[in-house]
């Protein structure tokens, strides 16, 4: 197993956990709304880590992305699988080109 479907698993086995004691219940607590404006937050300082700080602050403030990216897609009951099987589906394939074969909103 590796480390992002070890995460997954634990982030979904703490969802129901005592929001004292843990982050991740703590979170659900709050809500989608506040799981996401988290992530947006730790997504604005891995910017700002890529722009100013320093290389560990950089794998730092990832780290804290991907980790609330999990949280986010248990939330709204998205599997890590899915995710990685749409990543597979766009392999080898343009970046240009995937987005100019989307749908437009």
């Amino acid at each position: 197993m590796d480390t992002l479907t070890r995460l997954a698993a634990t982030i979904a086995s703490r969802r129901n956990a005592d929001p004292a004691s843990s982050w991740v219940a703590k979170l659900h607590a709050r809500g989608v709304p506040v799981i996401a404006k988290k992530l947006g937050e730790e997504a604005v300082e891995t910017v700002i880590a890529a722009l100013s700080g320093s290389r560990e602050e950089l794998v730092g403030e990832a780290a804290d992305t991907i980790f609330h990216l999990l949280v986010l897609l248990d939330a709204k009951g998205v599997s890590l699988e899915e995710v990685l099987a749409e990543l597979d589906r766009r392999d080898g394939t343009s970046g240009i080109a995937e987005k100019a074969a989307r749908k437009p909103d």
